[in-house]
């Protein structure tokens, strides 16, 4: 088994939910293969295990191969089985086991004055109180749903002195480009109408001066901050003096326009010269990022008003590059050094962060309420490495675009903003007392006091984090007992509920009440099985959810000991993994008659193991440096995957292929990728998903009347749209006609024929040459 210790790296939460998809017309059978096809990738599930029957003892999980462990969503809006929670109230009286804190649920024995806690067994009285509030259904939600969603009274005077109104501020690199500012300004004008009313929105600029926008009059003013160019400099002036902090925090619904016309008057500093702004100490300062003392000054800044204006403000800070100016700079020569040359390993010089400024800023962000998104456009060495603590750690995203040209940012920023998130959240998940949490993964820091208690800054409904579990002691799930598996997940949250509009009497007009947040607690408690054997644990496993927890196993590798480590890793569990099956099944035999069977014939559910660890080997995720692979490009797919939805994750390590004979005929729902599927299928139409990227391929021999693009009212354009909705980013859309348009980027993706350990121009080897290496060290691994 894969052995990485636990570590508190944490990363970006980007997960995936459902999204109810109302056909305009009942769906043709085609749509209904497709939909079957995607069926299992739309659905969201709360809480996946690797296992559905968990392994009878540690020699059963250690024989098995397999990860033991579970993914969870905690705010999606449904559980694993398509269910919604039991919402109520009365979060503050629900009992609890006074041995180890777990909270009543349907899954404990009661009887009239007392229950069984299901997760350690201990014998509970009720309270007076309880047995009156039981009495009635209505008022118990955890009598009746083991998924039960509670609020929870707030202090009295936190209720009345919190406004929380949504506070936003848009940070942007000046020291950049006009396209750069062209794509910044779209996707504000997209964020801005995204915005409820009611919402507060600040305007500040970075370069080698802080700029402060105030657009509540009727021309829109700003007040500039010269940064010191010191890596230890500090404001001569504080920004509340420079502009009172309600100047520059406008509200969207009276000032959107006006937020607009500021956002037009924006200039790179490159443009400066010569326009009478270059002069004196600009022109020597001229082209310095000073983003790492303009963030920290702006987290100060709004910071004084946590706890009254706002519960959470999010900064959404848009870079060009690496911060080269004042506090936070960044040494970007690293990049363009000869490691090989040195017998270095560039992975390991080039992963870990070069300065501890944006992790301690982070953390100075959480003190002060205030959520940072990352935006990067650039294909320049920015360092993301160190850059990314500022985001992940304070519960923001980290987003990277190469180009301005094809970037999806607008949209990008429009579906964050519409969508609900909780904050200020408290995650425990309990096991019964056979079993244990081991490393646990996600974005999320562990609380300093209490064990297994983990602080969510920021949380959508996608947000999803991983734990493996070990057993307690060697007696494991007794065969001589009938109690059984139990996990429960408590998740404290916040959330902001907007204001209602009432009409005011005799007016004909509305008012509109203020913003007030509630506090909730939501319960998940599941029950899973015991496997007693191995054709009842083999046939129980996710195939999704294992690949969730190696890819966090494998990360959490590549940053300690580098990439190649995390590829052995990888590759030797698959070794093991397979070694353990066939020593499970003495007489399995491959289809092609080996001595070892690595396709797993006599387990359909292992058989998508070995297709999958072949295609995260050859993803950039663990390709090496010497490939071309950009090392802000590891980072972000490091950050992207580790909070992926397991289903998700499963899209963008191995792609689905679809063929169409016409735009609006599915011909085969799924394809392996490769050249050869290709070849011997007869469809002319093929549709790739990729996650991040989707791609309409016209065969080059495809007939010549078929349209081309496919018309906006076909089942291919409508499933491109179904899947483009599901997604919290958009996926670049690109339409390739083979034969005449650059195919390489589609055939980039036909992995299948491609050297697991080569620069990926296909071969002779590929896939096939891949399982005979596998079976080769099975051999090795059991002599």
């Amino acid at each position: 088994m894969l052995q990485v210790k636990h570590s508190k790296q944490t990363s970006s939460s980007i997960c995936f939910s459902a999204i109810t998809h109302t056909p305009v017309s009942s769906p043709t059978r085609s749509e209904n293969v497709q939909n079957k096809a995607l069926k299992r990738y739309q659905s969201l599930m709360a809480v996946r295990a690797t296992v559905l029957r968990f392994p009878s003892d540690p020699d059963a999980q250690e024989s098995s191969g397999l990860p033991w462990g579970v993914t969870v969503t905690p705010f999606a809006s449904k559980d694993e089985n398509g269910n919604s929670p039991l919402y109520g109230s009365g979060g503050d009286l629900i009992p609890r086991c006074e041995n180890c804190w777990a909270y009543y649920n349907t899954y404990c024995d009661q009887e009239q004055w007392v229950w069984t806690c299901s997760i350690c067994a201990t014998l509970n009285g009720f309270s007076s109180e309880t047995i009156a509030r039981h009495s009635s259904s209505d008022s118990s939600p955890e009598t009746m749903s083991s998924f039960i969603d509670l609020e929870l009274p707030l202090d009295g005077s936190e209720e009345e002195d919190m406004q929380a109104r949504p506070v936003y501020v848009a940070a942007i690199d000046l020291a950049s480009s006009e396209e750069f500012l062209e794509l910044t300004k779209s996707a504000l004008l997209a964020a801005l109408e995204a915005l409820a009313p009611g919402s507060l929105f600040g305007l500040a600029t970075f370069s080698h001066k802080l700029g402060l926008y105030d657009v509540q009059g009727p021309i829109p003013v700003v007040k500039n901050v010269f940064l010191p160019p010191d890596s230890d400099g500090t404001l001569s002036i504080e920004l509340e003096d420079a502009m009172p902090l309600f100047s520059f925090l406008a509200p969207v619904e009276t000032c959107k326009d006006r937020i607009a016309s500021a956002l037009e008057t924006l200039r790179p500093t490159s443009s400066w010269e010569g326009t009478g702004g270059g002069q004196g100490m600009d022109r020597v300062l001229l082209g310095g990022r000073g983003f790492g003392l303009a963030m920290e000054t702006l987290i100060s800044y709004l910071g004084s008003e946590h706890g009254n204006t706002f519960a959470l403000a999010r900064i959404f800070a848009f870079l060009s590059g690496a911060p080269d100016y004042g506090p936070g700079q960044l040494d970007t020569r690293r990049y363009g050094e000869q490691y090989a040359s040195r017998g270095e390993d560039a992975e390991l010089a080039l992963l870990p962060e070069q300065t501890p400024f944006y992790k301690d800023l982070a953390a100075v962000a959480v003190q002060a309420g205030v959520c940072v998104d990352i935006f990067a456009v650039t294909n320049e060495y920015t360092d993301l490495a160190s850059l990314k603590f500022l985001s992940i750690d304070s519960g923001g995203s980290l987003f990277l675009y190469p180009s301005t040209d094809d970037s999806t940012l607008p949209q990008d920023m429009y579906r964050m903003l519409s969508r609900p998130y909780a904050f200020n959240c408290i995650m425990r998940l309990r096991t019964s007392t056979e079993f244990k949490t081991g490393n646990s993964y996600g974005h999320f820091f562990p609380d300093p006091q209490y064990e297994n208690v983990q602080h969510v800054i920021c949380c959508d409904s996608h947000a999803t984090y991983a734990y493996d579990f070990d057993f307690v002691n060697n007696d494991g799930f007794s065969r001589h007992t009938s109690e059984l598996p139990i996990l429960q997940l408590a998740f404290q949250y916040t959330v902001v509920v907007p204001p209602e509009e009432f009409p005011t009497p005799g007016s004909g007009l509305t008012s509109r009440s203020k913003y007030t947040i509630k506090r909730r607690l939501r319960i998940r408690t599941l029950q899973f099985g015991v496997a007693h054997n191995f054709n009842e644990l083999y046939d129980s496993v996710d195939h999704e959810v294992v690949l969730s927890i190696l890819v966090h196993k494998v990360i959490l590798a590549s940053l300690n000991e580098g990439v190649r480590e995390g590829r052995m890793l990888l590759h030797d569990w698959l070794v093991i993994l397979t070694g353990q099956y066939n020593e499970a099944f003495k007489n399995a035999r491959s289809s092609t008659g080996s001595l070892i069977d690595v396709t797993f014939s006599q387990c359909p559910q292992l058989q998508a193991l070995p297709r999958l660890v072949f295609a995260l080997l050859r993803n950039p995720l663990l390709r090496f440096h010497e490939e071309g692979i950009h090392p802000d490009y590891r980072i972000y797919l490091q950050c992207l995957f580790s909070g992926l939805e397991p289903s998700s994750l499963h899209r963008a390590i191995y792609p689905l292929l679809t063929s169409y004979a016409t735009p609006d005929k599915l011909a085969y729902p799924r394809h392996s990728l490769s050249r050869a599927a290709l070849m011997t299928s007869e469809s002319p139409i093929f549709f790739l998903d990729a996650f991040t990227t989707l791609i309409v391929y016209y065969s080059s021999t495809a007939d010549p009347t078929l349209p081309y693009p496919p018309p906006h009212d076909c089942l291919l354009r409508r499933t491109i749209n179904k899947v483009k909705q599901e997604r919290n980013i958009t996926p670049r859309l690109v339409f390739i006609r083979g034969g005449q348009e650059d195919a390489s980027l589609f055939e980039s993706y036909l992995i299948e024929e491609q050297d697991v350990d080569g620069s990926g121009y296909a071969n002779a080897m590929g896939f096939v040459s891949f399982l005979e290496e596998i079976s080769q060290s099975v051999l090795e691994y059991m002599k």
